[in-house]
């Protein structure tokens, strides 16, 4: 499988994260619509199914990130 880069999966995390606050303030179709996108694109770009685990994958892809470092995922 091809591996995105940690530049781009930063990139859409970053983009999903502020969609998502403006999603919340405003609740637009448009910014869902883009959420969805975004969303879709970083299932497919970390190899998963649904946006938190594609959040975790792309999240320990990043510098930094350490494999056995569990706290991204939810209790």
């Amino acid at each position: 499988m091809l591996m995105a880069h940690p530049a781009v999966l930063q990139n859409l995390i970053e983009q999903y994260d502020a969609l998502r606050i403006l999603h919340a303030q405003e609740g637009g179709a448009e910014v869902r619509r883009r959420m969805d996108d975004i969303a879709y694109t970083l299932c497919v770009a970390t190899g998963t199914r649904d946006m938190d685990a594609a959040l975790i994958a792309a999240r320990h892809r990043l510098p930094g990130a350490r494999p056995e470092d569990d706290s991204l995922l939810p209790a």
